[in-house]
């Protein structure tokens, strides 16, 4: 079993006395009774993951935040560039846990983006487990599998109509992608990035699919 706590780096950066660039890294520190160096080793990618995304922040995304505030109109309020990374766990019992990522990132304009990344652990052997390994990855399943998420889809557009893309039957197949699965109690869910099948306000779409 896995016990989780959050581990946190942020700052707010200015251009002169304004506030131009905020970060927030949310990221995960496990406390295991299965083993303990891949215990060391997951955490171990954690931190190196969220130090990379704090540097990239410090050396990329604040000096266009500076550049932009620059020659941004005085008088006018400058809304402060933002990158927020947060984590939910969605499965933890015995030696796996499964967890997805969310980096949202506001650099200016109408609205930001979101993007998703996922992982599921073996705290036994410091293994990231495959979507092979809950669900059969054969022409037919994958057939099967794309059929799922289509009626999931068709269902979806008959209460909210135009939340998903018209040519979305096409998209699911060429957008899919292995590695955008997570675990929860009883299921597995499968998700797209933001625009890959629906427009930006349907969000991060996700569907269920059963466990082997």
């Amino acid at each position: 079993m896995q016990t989780v706590t959050q581990k946190t780096l942020e700052d707010t950066m200015y251009y002169g006395d304004i506030p131009v660039f905020v970060y927030k890294i949310n990221y995960p520190s496990f406390t295991t009774t299965c083993d303990e160096t891949a215990g060391r080793a997951i955490n171990a990618y954690y931190a190196k993951s969220a130090m990379d995304t704090e540097e990239y922040c410090r050396n990329i995304l604040f000096a266009q935040a500076a550049e932009d505030k620059r020659y941004h109109q005085d008088g006018l309020p400058f809304n402060s560039y933002t990158l927020e990374v947060v984590y939910q766990i969605t499965y933890n019992a015995g030696c796996i846990t499964s967890l997805y990522t969310d980096t949202y990132t506001y650099m200016g304009g109408a609205h930001g983006e979101t993007k998703r990344t996922s992982d599921t652990w073996d705290f036994v052997t410091g293994n990231r487990l495959k979507l092979a390994d809950a669900y059969p990855l054969t022409p037919a399943s994958l057939y099967q599998l794309h059929r799922s998420i289509a009626r999931q889809i068709a269902k979806r557009l008959r209460e909210t109509p135009g939340s998903y893309f018209v040519d979305y039957r096409s998209l699911l197949r060429d957008t899919f992608n292995v590695n955008s699965f997570y675990l929860q109690p009883g299921s597995g869910v499968i998700y797209y990035q933001q625009y890959d099948i629906a427009p930006y306000s349907t969000g991060i779409p996700e569907f269920y699919f059963p466990l082997r």
